[in-house]
């Protein structure tokens, strides 16, 4: 008996500093939740009424331009015509949305096509993904641009981030591997050059680039002595 009242007790004291705090905090804890409920509220209403809304608007914005796109109509792709809207306005105007985003890449690709390089890069560098064979390809697309503008070491530092950003596409990455380690060796950077056609011979050894690699290594291996060709 001793000990269920003990318990008892101990029960009473929680309860009773439990009606303390709450009579003491009262007022503070109730701003606090009503803080939290409009707060909540306010992010379902912004993601219902604004984001959703302003997500539809993009996509039916974006559609004729990625048709111009596909048919290689690049500035109608751009730049819209008369009856519907291009790439650049899908940025300016939806430019936070997942349509405008995309519309990032495909201006990255529009103006790399039509050598305008230094938009290429502007776009390209602004747009990201989690999907990652489009950003292996848009990380392909800044190391062509960079390369066009004789930005070598970008263009090198964009083919490895684009061949190792999705290796399950064995063809796109080796195909980029290869293009990094021949901008290396017109670089005069040879040893940097081997490494990567030997990364590419091992890890890409049943595609067209990993089946040429060994002349590649080879020609860099080979030791120049007196009987070298000068």
């Amino acid at each position: 008996m001793a000990d269920t009242h003990v318990h008892e007790a101990k029960t009473d004291d929680v309860l009773l500093k439990a009606k303390g705090f709450w009579a003491q905090n009262q007022k503070p804890l109730l701003a606090v939740i009503v803080v939290v409920i409009v707060l909540i509220a306010g992010w379902f209403g912004y993601k219902n009424y604004i984001v959703a809304p302003k997500e539809e608007e993009a996509k039916n914005a974006i559609w004729k331009a990625e048709q111009y796109f596909r048919e290689d109509s690049l500035n109608l792709a751009l730049n819209g015509d008369k009856f519907s809207h291009g790439f650049i306005y899908v940025i300016n105007n939806y430019g936070s949305t997942k349509p405008g985003n995309l519309a990032k890449y495909y201006a990255g690709l529009c103006y790399l096509r039509t050598s305008n390089f230094n938009k290429a890069v502007e776009y390209l560098k602004d747009f990201s993904t989690d999907a990652k064979q489009i950003q292996m390809m848009a990380y392909g697309a800044l190391g062509d641009a960079y390369s066009e503008l004789n930005k070598n070491d970008d263009a090198v530092n964009y083919y490895k981030k684009a061949a190792h950003e999705f290796t399950d596409d064995a063809t796109m990455s080796s195909e980029y591997l290869f293009r990094a380690a021949l901008k290396l060796e017109t670089l005069g950077k040879n040893n940097e050059a081997l490494d990567l056609y030997k990364e590419l011979k091992q890890n890409y050894p049943n595609t067209e680039r990993g089946f040429s690699a060994d002349k590649y290594i080879y020609r860099l291996s080979i030791v120049p002595n007196d009987f070298s060709a000068k």
